[in-house]
């Protein structure tokens, strides 16, 4: 596991850059890259645990105003000199749920993710975001299913765990992991993090660099 952390480590010091946002379909770049996405409730404190993942201040918007990210981003991880394609790409995808926009709006959103998640076969592995705080949501297990009907294998990541108290993250924590085990694309162990501390950052490189394999 400590070798898996360093060299994740050292793939994540190297080069990270925005390649583009995709409102649609036609928009998405070419499958030359495994990808991970990043799904989750807007606020859940995505745009923060990609900034922190990557060790980038402003690489993902930061803002507290649900709803923000309305588009399919895309970050090119490395890019071995005398190699013609990054390692792999982060996708940031547009948060769900409580999201301040029209309802039509919120429509195709929705089909986006879907229509990605179904069809994008570089697409190794989605890490779905849930608050330590508020714990699993009816939205949130709306997407779980979505992605079983997909065949997308996903892993439950915890944000925010500093804002709770270890008794209550460990609760969190624990029903959160038999949830996951009762769906079938679901990875049964779950990553807990915090942006502001670090927690499990080094846990979640060595997850996304195992996943993209």
């Amino acid at each position: 596991m400590a070798e898996r952390v360093e060299a994740a480590r050292k793939l994540f010091a190297g080069p990270v850059t925005f390649l583009k946002s995709a409102p649609s379909l036609q928009f998405l770049p070419d499958p030359v890259a495994n990808e991970v996405a990043f799904a989750g409730r807007s606020n859940v404190g995505k745009s923060s645990l990609l900034n922190a993942l990557t060790g980038r201040n402003a690489l993902a918007r930061t803002s507290n105003t649900p709803g923000r990210t309305q588009e399919l981003n895309f970050f090119d991880v490395g890019d071995p000199e005398g190699e013609a394609f990054p390692a792999f790409r982060l996708v940031d995808m547009p948060g769900y749920g409580f999201a301040k926009a029209p309802k039509d709006v919120v429509r195709k959103w929705k089909f986006l993710v879907n229509d990605y998640l179904r069809g994008r076969t570089v697409l190794k592995r989605a890490l779905v975001l849930v608050d330590s705080r508020h714990g699993l949501k009816d939205v949130d297990r709306e997407v779980m299913e979505m992605l079983d009907k997909a065949a997308v294998s996903y892993r439950l990541v915890l944000t925010k765990a500093d804002k709770i108290k270890p008794t209550e993250l460990a609760k969190v924590s624990d029903a959160t992991a038999a949830e996951a085990r009762k769906h079938v694309a679901a990875h049964p162990e779950i990553l807990t993090t915090s942006s502001e501390t670090g927690l499990g950052i080094a846990e979640l490189r060595a997850a996304v660099v195992e996943a993209i394999g």
